[in-house]
């Protein structure tokens, strides 16, 4: 029974931090749409259901994984981001083509591998995706940092992909903490303990630094708001926003927003790693406008 039970809260924060994400991804996609610009300088919210894209369609894998194995299986979550994707989610065109490969019956090891000329990609695929795994290890800092490893190999090889992906995690296993979220600068300091040196962390460090600053679009402009779609480019801010928002999942997102960039991705790992905590859930008027998710994800672990 006790091992159940620790299984079913690493279930119910792994979940919670996927919602948080998914309301994230969804409303900030909102913000690609030329017409909704003035809204977002007002902190007002479109009309419609949000509907959320790949981010989300990804971690939906991530968690389905965690509840099957109670870790990252890598070939199961490479089949499940395939059998799972959905084109018209956004995709990048490169994982276009290797998620449909796979479908075919080629071998993940060695098309993620060959990605732009075999150094691996470098995007922000999958930082995005891994917040919940991040709260499922909420207990073991260490081991979601691991896990994440694992788990970007399986489409972004490249060392700042990986890291990244490893940043994001190890930020929501720490804002998941059975004790509650650390401040700011403890969040920032014990993300930065737990990664590889790479422009990542370097990036990371920045943050640390300017966490002191009040302007989001000063520090997106040093930091960068994921424009490029690097990691390098995107976690940074993404965890810089995270980290003075722990407590207020509508902050969290509108000061990740506001700066524009790749709006869906950096507000899904910012929300993802606030929601990962108890105190960060999103207001139920905003999870009721953001479309379900998929049918195919689990409720409850095993």
């Amino acid at each position: 029974m006790i091992a159940e039970s620790a299984d079913e809260r690493r279930f119910e924060r792994a979940l919670g931090s996927l919602l948080g994400l998914s309301v994230g991804d969804a409303l900030g996609s909102q913000f690609f749409v030329p017409v909704n610009y003035p809204l977002l300088h007002r902190r007002e919210l479109p009309d419609g259901r949000w509907q959320w894209t790949d981010d989300t369609e990804m971690a939906c894998s991530v968690l389905a994984v965690l509840a099957a194995h109670g870790r990252v299986d890598q070939d199961a979550l490479a089949r499940s981001f395939a059998d799972h994707h959905d084109f018209d989610r956004g995709y990048g065109p490169a994982v276009n083509r290797m998620l449909r490969l796979i479908r075919e019956g080629g071998d993940w090891r060695e098309l993620a591998a060959a990605l732009f000329n075999g150094q691996g990609s470098w995007g922000n695929g999958s930082a995005m995706r891994i917040a919940p795994l991040g709260a499922w290890y909420g207990d073991d800092p260490e081991q979601a940092t691991h896990q994440a490893e694992i788990s970007s190999y399986t489409t972004h090889q490249h060392r700042e992909a990986v890291v990244g992906a490893m940043a994001v995690a190890a930020a929501a296993a720490l804002a998941a903490a059975p004790g509650g979220p650390p401040a700011p600068g403890e969040l920032l300091d014990g993300v930065i303990a737990l990664v590889p040196r790479s422009a990542v962390t370097a990036g990371l460090r920045r943050a640390r630094d300017m966490l002191d600053y009040d302007d989001a679009t000063t520090v997106a402009a040093v930091l960068g708001s994921g424009r490029r779609t690097s990691a390098h480019d995107t976690v940074p801010f993404a965890l810089w926003s995270a980290a003075r928002s722990l407590d207020d999942f509508e902050r969290a997102f509108w000061t990740t927003a506001r700066v524009g960039g790749d709006v869906d991705t950096t507000c899904a790992i910012a929300c993802g790693v606030v929601a990962a905590g108890t105190a960060g859930a999103p207001p139920a008027d905003w999870l009721r406008r953001t479309e379900a998710l998929p049918e195919w994800t689990p409720r409850r672990a095993g």
